[in-house]
């Protein structure tokens, strides 16, 4: 790296000044660092990035208490206090329910394969009188209703030992114990680390950095605060309606669809899909899939016309499908690490690329007038 060079002065030592590669080898430098860190360390960052997310989120909360006389460290060790105790109450009410309507989902599987299978057997048999053998044919029935079976009978069969195994995917002392401290030491320390990293920022671009920084921050927080209160109601909204109408997995379900609403469409469209075959399973009839129907489309007509608008609003410039791929590109490279990051580093990509968009819109390689003649 070639050495800082003076800037021009007269007659006194001018401040020195950075080049342009030192400036680009320094970015690079950080950025090849960060992603060596995650690739060389990302079996064991899960904890300290969900510590990290939990502390970004109880920040506003945490401060509030802190302006009101409380002291930041007993601010941020009863906020932590009460997260661990409400997780572990959830986990105490919801887990033995979600197990009991699994052992249903096992005991009723056999008579929700028939069922499903009898009901699309019917459908195809009207479809053929309406349209003829040649669109739909005996082999074409038999296939559609052999894969069908296989298919739901797997789903079931994969649910459960999804659900009953779940607590094994996880490390319980990770999530009991490391995660819990790390998030009260980094919600204790949160303006002091956010006040070094300010005071680390290059002075040239201090000012560009602090905007891009806020903007980060108005996305971020919008979306995840958003989100998480949209999911947090869709779920509560889809597991009583479904438990409402009998469907005996209501419950199960409607958590599930409003936990994947983060992901955009991804929840709606799961729970209709799983809820729509409960429905032919256990009723046998169309009655009840209209019911579930109506359940989704009310879900969806609230979130988008009063939840989304409401708690989103503009201050979120996430399109959908960008938050789709980042989660699903995350996932991929880092596992459930990757899917943590995925929402920041989308943000703070969306946030850079409007940036320089705005710079490019005000360069000479945007306005500079075409050529009108050779």
């Amino acid at each position: 790296m070639s050495e800082l060079i003076p800037a021009p002065g007269r007659g006194r030592a001018a401040p020195m000044v950075a080049t342009r590669r030192q400036r680009t080898m320094l970015t690079l430098g950080a950025l090849a660092a960060l992603f060596l860190v995650l690739w060389l360390f990302a079996d064991i960052l899960t904890p300290f990035v969900l510590a990290g997310c939990i502390a970004y989120f109880l920040d506003p909360l945490a401060t509030r208490m802190t302006r009101l006389g409380m002291p930041r460290s007993i601010a941020a060790m009863l906020l932590i206090v009460l997260l661990v105790l409400l997780a572990l109450l959830s986990l105490l009410l919801l887990y033995p329910l979600i197990v009991s309507q699994m052992s249903v989902l096992l005991y009723a599987l056999p008579s929700y394969v028939s069922s499903i299978t009898a009901t699309l057997r019917e459908l195809l048999d009207t479809i053929e009188e309406a349209a003829g053998p040649d669109v739909v044919g005996s082999r074409l029935r038999d296939l559609i209703l052999g894969q069908a079976s296989a298919m739901v009978s797997w789903l079931g069969t994969a649910a459960t030992r999804l659900i009953g195994g779940g607590i094994a995917l996880f490390n319980v002392f990770t999530l009991a114990i490391v995660t819990p401290v790390m998030s009260f030491y980094l919600l204790r320390d949160w303006s002091g680390m956010m006040a070094r990293l300010e005071s680390w920022m290059p002075r040239r671009s201090a000012s560009t950095l602090r905007q891009l920084a806020r903007d980060i921050d108005r996305v971020l927080s919008a979306w995840l605060r958003g989100q998480l209160l949209c999911c947090l109601i869709l779920g509560i909204f889809y597991a009583a309606a479904l438990s409402a109408i009998g469907l005996d997995l209501g419950l199960t379900v409607g958590l599930m669809s409003g936990f994947l609403s983060f992901i955009p469409y991804v929840g709606s469209m799961t729970g209709l899909v799983l809820s729509v075959l409960l429905a032919v399973g256990q009723w046998g009839n169309w009655n009840g899939v209209l019911m579930v129907l109506a359940i989704f489309l009310t879900g969806q007509a609230v979130e988008g016309y009063v939840i989304y608008p409401r708690l989103l609003g503009d201050r979120v410039h996430l399109h959908a499908v960008w938050v789709i791929f980042a989660l699903f590109a995350g996932g991929v490279a880092f596992g459930f690490l990757g899917v943590l990051l995925a929402v920041p580093i989308a943000a703070a990509i969306g946030v850079l690329a409007r940036y320089w968009l705005r710079r490019y819109l005000e360069s000479p390689l945007y306005l500079d007038p075409p050529r009108t003649g050779l």
